[in-house]
């Protein structure tokens, strides 16, 4: 499956914590240019989003599951913005590879909103799997390789301590 939730770096360290969840990797998707650079999919004309890839075993983590994590680790009620980034690479976005995730993720939505779980609607894209390009190298693995990096410290850090807390039941053993 492939989830955009602002920055990459913040999405990819969740999911690499969460059991079932057998590979995350940064990306880009949702645009039109194919094999986008890093600081073209910045400039915000690519149309694409940081995303990132995941492959999960069913039997581990459900999909629905996975949704509730991405929903309940960023703000799916901005337009193009988690925090201080903005722009339309950092839209909260589900790219479907089926009509039974599209299903499961609007009934999910539908759910939230009316279950007023935010003070605001749920703007999260829900489409269908678009061409999907990895992200430069150095982007892979980049809170792991670099947690006292600035915005690792400030940003990805408090938000990974909160999500320990909330999803406990969801976290890789060991």
């Amino acid at each position: 499956m492939v989830l955009g939730g602002g920055c990459f770096w913040c999405t990819e360290a969740v999911f690499q914590q969460v059991e079932g969840v057998l590979s995350v990797e940064s990306g880009y998707a949702g645009g039109a240019q194919p094999n986008p650079t890093y600081e073209q999919v910045c400039t915000g004309v690519s149309g694409h989003a940081e995303v990132i890839r995941l492959e999960f075993d069913p039997e581990r983590i459900s999909f629905e599951n996975i949704l509730r994590i991405f929903f309940g680790t960023h703000d799916p009620t901005t337009l193009n913005r988690q925090g201080n980034d903005v722009g339309t690479q950092y839209r909260s976005v589900i790219f479907t590879h089926s009509p039974e995730q599209e299903e499961s993720a609007r009934r999910l939505i539908a759910e939230i909103d009316a279950g007023g779980y935010f003070r605001s609607p749920v703007v999260t894209e829900v489409s269908q799997a678009p061409a999907y390009y990895p992200a430069e190298g150095y982007h892979q693995n980049y809170y792991r390789q670099h947690p006292g990096q600035g915005y690792c410290s400030f940003v990805i850090a408090p938000k990974m301590e909160e999500f320990r807390k909330v999803f406990v039941a969801h976290l890789k053993k060991g």
